[in-house]
């Protein structure tokens, strides 16, 4: 999983700043930021959802 830091995919190009960013905050949650705008809040997530979410993300 990720750590408590937030974290960025190794995908993203080094230097760009439109990365969605994610950090594991609790045992089966993680929050997600938009790079661009870390001082708008983020977006949490169950361990659950986030499973769905990057078996979707793989799938595509």
């Amino acid at each position: 999983m990720i750590d408590h830091d937030w974290s960025k995919s190794s995908y993203s190009q080094k230097g760009a700043s439109n990365c969605v960013q994610a950090r594991s905050v609790a045992a089966r949650v993680v929050d997600v930021r938009d790079s661009q705008y870390p001082d708008h809040g983020y977006l949490s997530f169950d361990g659950g959802e986030w499973l769905v979410f990057l078996a979707d993300v793989e799938a595509f």
